[in-house]
């Protein structure tokens, strides 16, 4: 039988759609026209527009031989299948029989494009008629993989290539790099590659094996290894090394920390990293992740056994088990309730300074400690769009320098719910809260050689709190506001300031807020621009509050248990508080006024810039507050705050409050943010001397007060050309005129390499361990670590 030939057309190309196999092209003679085969019960079709099983080939000609059943297409040849694409100058298709499969067999500048959006080419195809199986010559593969917000295209080519199957790969005289590659008048060796002898990707188990592997830098081998493997460029994750992490200090002297990923599941993994040090012994680091069908745990954790040592590496003691925990979990059990935890723990309060342990004080969940203290909780709440639900049990942990943990709180439980009316009350929104905590002691934190018993306190509250908004028609904003609360305490263990000698007590009282908001917002338009200007003014009016007592101090004066609110800030977001303690044991009383104005240049460029004033009046001086708070007198300290941001690549912040009296600045902070193509940086300043005048009052224990705190903090990242930069860092404390951190570094970084040298300086004494130097080395290779990081 002749075979049958269709001329190539000027106006368009034929078009094949085809059922299971190019095999459906020997059941009808009008093979060369468009058509498509449907099932009785159409699957959803594949993101080509093909239904599941369908074929679509595409050639300028297309030759048929029916007796030696062979397809011949020639010109521009175009087949998808099953979500691939095969590309060829050529494509000559046997048809296989009844037992056998048949063979595809491509030619000339030949590409298949995967459903996963890799390439490959190769000068000459020989496959499967699925395209799953074959043998290529002149091969080359790109693979996609987004690292971190970059996205990576590794290459993968070799002089020959057999694929087992779609999910196997085997590459003679092959190389690997996720660098770019340049040719012509641009020719240039990637930033690193590997070559080898024979390379094999194996999809299924997500590794890439090498065999006589090669380490290329610029061109040049520096490592020879006879087996070498890594993830798979297209996996999300797979189990393998990590990019490692080189340091030298005064302690630990040089450092190699190398992580190991273990995928253990599609769900779960664990990456352990030992620290090998030459002045100490090793330390091992890990980190379990899994993630569940309603939430994921995520632990931290580390562990060695040595003696203490100090800054310049010197040990000393005996040997010992020294280890830390960093463990949070949290769970959504259904759209209204969720629950959760969190464990931290370290054996030694100076472990993470020691073995340059980061993201320590981090936030894991809702109740958040100091610095440099750990907490560890259970929680469970439930919210939906009318209620609110909580209940936690905490325990704390101390870092710093003279914390003694007996005298911190167990905290079990703490209860806070909250109840919204769904219907008006008197045209406005009425809300019920109730609170409840217990707290328990140990030991006071008053006299630790004494060993004195610590404040046991229980509370339980519940309030109503009810406020209307009012806009007049000449714009005027009026917020009339009531709020009733009920308080409940049973006190144990109260010091009755003779020896050891302690007391119980209970006691409740009533306490009533009522007052008013008024704003009156007035703004004209510019040119290019729209100025707005607030006067606001509040009005609140309490009857003299009773505060809860729990002993005298030297002076006489009473002590107030203040369990909640020791880091009381006054500040703008406090100014327009009725009750401007944030917890509840201490509350403010008397008859008040809030008063302030805000100012605001807004430009239709994105520029901005803002101003808030105010102060707070009362008829009464109040002793409640701390003598450095700056509300003890009739009239308040004046709060100033001001931000802006002139050009787009520029932003700074300013808030201050200055005296009474004096206008002497009490509490200033300011910051400058920069971010341009020369590079990005910024500058904080803090000057606080709150806590010089007063005493820290926790529960019924008085902590010395502490010196003024002022200090200044800065840091940049400089491009110098298009590799390489500086980076800087530093912290200063004015008050003591010395450095407490200095970082200094360069680096170098392009698509597929970035490399960090740091060198570091610590000024700060912290328990045993004083002034340290130290120097680290951070290389990571895309595909191959984790995603590069900037300071």
């Amino acid at each position: 039988m002749r075979p049958r030939r269709r001329p190539p057309s000027a106006a368009a190309k034929c078009a094949l759609l085809a059922g299971a196999a190019l095999a459906v092209l020997w059941t009808n003679p009008a093979a060369t026209q468009a058509r498509a085969f449907k099932p009785a019960a159409a699957p959803a079709p594949v993101p080509d527009g093909l239904q599941p099983g369908e074929m679509y080939m595409e050639a300028d000609q297309i030759v048929r031989d029916d007796e030696h059943k062979v397809v011949t297409a020639e010109g521009s040849v175009e087949i998808r299948y099953e979500g691939r694409t095969l590309r060829a100058d050529r494509v000559v298709y046997q048809q296989g029989d009844e037992k056998g499969q048949g063979v595809i067999r491509a030619l000339g500048h030949v590409q298949i494009i995967n459903s996963d959006g890799s390439y490959e080419f190769a000068d000459e195809f020989l496959l499967d008629d699925k395209m799953k199986a074959g043998v290529a010559m002149g091969f080359s593969a790109r693979m996609p993989e987004s690292n971190g917000a970059q996205q990576v295209e590794a290459k993968l080519a070799g002089a020959s290539a057999v694929r087992r199957s779609e999910d196997i790969q085997e590459l003679n005289k092959a190389i690997y790099t996720p660098c770019p590659i340049c040719a012509g008048d641009h020719a240039k060796a990637p930033t690193w590659s590997i070559s080898a002898d024979r390379v094999v990707q194996d999809k299924i188990r997500r590794i890439v094996y090498y065999r006589h592997a090669r380490i290329h830098v610029m061109g040049v081998p520096i490592l020879y290894l006879p087996v070498f493997w890594h993830a798979d460029p297209s996996a999300d994750r797979a189990s393998g090394l990590l990019g490692p992490k080189l340091a030298a200090d005064s302690k630990r002297g040089f450092s190699y920390e190398q992580p190991y990923l273990w995928v253990l599941s599609p769900y779960a993994d664990l990456q352990l990293s030992p620290q090998i040090n030459t002045n100490v012994n090793p330390f091992l680091n890990g980190q379990y992740r899994e993630r569940f069908y309603s939430g994921d745990i995520d632990a931290r954790f580390g562990v060695t056994h040595d003696r203490d040592f100090d800054s310049q590496g010197n040990k000393f003691g005996s040997d010992t088990w020294r280890s830390y925990l960093l463990a949070r979990g949290g769970f959504q059990l259904n759209d209204a309730w969720r629950w959760g935890f969190t464990a931290e723990h370290t054996s030694d309060p100076l472990l993470f300074d020691k073995y340059q342990i980061g993201n320590v004080y981090q936030t894991r969940g809702p109740y958040i400690p100091d610095d440099r203290r750990l907490i560890s909780q259970v929680y469970a709440a439930r919210q939906d769009q009318q209620s609110y639900f909580s209940a936690a049990a905490m325990t704390f942990q101390g870092l710093r320098t003279g914390d003694v943990n007996r005298t911190f709180p167990i905290v079990a439980p703490l209860i806070d719910a909250r109840y919204d009316v769904p219907e008006q009350i008197l045209g406005g929104r009425l809300r019920v809260n109730a609170s409840t905590v217990a707290l328990t002691r140990s030991q006071s934190p008053v006299d630790l050689a004494s060993n004195l018993p610590g404040l046991d306190s229980r509370r339980a509250t519940g309030d109503v709190d009810w406020r209307r908004v009012y806009t007049s028609a000449s714009g005027l904003r009026i917020e009339p506001f009531i709020n009733a609360r009920a308080d409940g305490y049973s006190l144990g263990d109260v010091l009755t300031g003779v020896g050891r000698q302690v007391t119980s007590k209970s006691q409740a009282r009533g306490l009533v807020v009522a007052g008013a908001d008024l704003s009156y917002p007035v703004y004209k338009r510019l040119s290019n621009a729209t100025v707005i200007l607030e006067p606001v003014v509040q009005f609140a009016a309490s009857p003299r509050a009773k505060q809860i007592v729990v002993g005298k101090d030297a002076a006489g004066k009473p002590i107030y248990l203040n369990e909640d609110s020791v880091t009381f800030e006054f500040d703008e977001t406090t100014l327009f508080r009725a009750n401007k303690f944030p917890g509840y044991d201490l509350y403010e009383d008397g008859v008040r006024a809030n008063v302030g104005g805000r100012a605001s240049v807004l430009w239709d460029d994105g520029r901005r810039a803002n101003l808030l004033i105010g102060r707070s009046f009362r008829t009464q001086r109040n002793t409640v507050f701390n003598p450095g708070s700056g509300l003890q007198s009739t009239a308040s300290d004046w709060i100033v705050a001001a931000d802006a941001r002139p050009v787009a690549w520029l932003s700074f912040f300013a808030r201050a409050r200055l005296d009474t009296d004096t206008l002497a600045v009490h509490r200033a902070e300011a910051g400058v943010n920069l971010n341009n193509r020369w590079g990005s940086g910024y500058l904080r300043y803090l000057r606080d001397d709150s806590n010089t005048l007063n005493a820290t009052v926790v529960g019924s224990s008085v902590i010395p007060a502490g010196q003024r705190i002022e200090n200044f903090e800065l840091g940049g990242d400089v491009p110098i050309g298009k590799n390489w930069g500086l980076t800087a860092y530093g912290n200063r404390d004015l008050i003591q005129k010395a450095w407490v951190i200095r970082d200094l570094g360069v680096y170098y970084r392009d698509d597929c390499t970035r490399v960090d040298v740091i060198y570091r300086r610590e000024d700060t004494i912290v328990g045993r361990l004083g002034p340290t130097n130290s120097i680290a080395l951070r290389l990571t290779l895309a595909t191959l670590g984790s995603p590069f990081t900037v300071r």
